[in-house]
């Protein structure tokens, strides 16, 4: 008993569009070698630089669907006129490998996977919810101003957007207030680290 490992966690990161979870998932993954990432579907077209199982599951908008109704996503949504989902079959193979699985999703994601993991006790027991934010609106503002990627226009509503989204993160386990990268990653490991010495996913000490 005493070489069992910690059960696995399925780490959920949430956070406002510039809010630093892509960042923040990059950092994790980089420094926890038993960490990996759960492979999205999406029905976008592939980037030059992606790979098919790699960066993505790439699937047409009827295989897509097909999944969708035969219930196989833990979430799933359109955005921009793409479909994006995490399959449940993807999660739970690399759980039961005895890998964490990390999440990045939004918000709507998150409810969703919450929902889910009521009816599963496998992915109950296994998950962790951590809601990633900058200290105020205006720090996120200008965090999307520095990207150079979006109008204006673009960010005024990448902003609404965030302020209803800021608004859940009491639904979350976790909420961390987000300053440096590496103050990010710091506070993150010190969250996964507790996580695994919860009593809940612990093996008893021998006596």
């Amino acid at each position: 008993m005493s070489d069992a490992k910690p059960n696995p966690l399925l780490i959920v990161i949430s956070a406002p569009s510039g809010g630093g979870k892509t960042t923040l998932v990059k950092e994790l993954l980089a420094v926890n070698p038993g960490m990996t990432r759960a492979v999205t579907c999406t029905t976008r077209t592939p980037r030059d630089t992606e790979k098919d199982g790699v960066d993505y599951y790439f699937l047409d908008a009827t295989s897509f669907l097909k999944r969708v109704q035969a219930g196989n996503f833990l979430e799933h949504a359109t955005v921009f006129g793409n479909s994006y989902g995490t399959l449940k079959s993807e999660v739970l193979g690399k759980l039961r490998q005895g890998k964490d699985v990390l999440l990045n999703v939004d918000v709507q994601g998150a409810a969703t996977i919450r929902a889910q993991a009521e009816e599963d006790p496998e992915l109950k027991s296994a998950l962790v919810q951590v809601f990633l934010t900058p200290p105020s609106l205006d720090i996120l503002k200008a965090r999307l101003a520095k990207r150079g990627t979006d109008s204006p226009a673009v960010i005024q509503k990448r902003l609404g957007v965030a302020r209803q989204e800021i608004a859940q993160w009491k639904n979350f386990d976790y909420l961390l207030i987000s300053t440096s990268i590496a103050e990010d990653l710091r506070r993150m490991q010190a969250i996964v680290a507790a996580e695994k010495m919860h009593v809940a996913r612990s093996q008893p000490p021998e006596l």
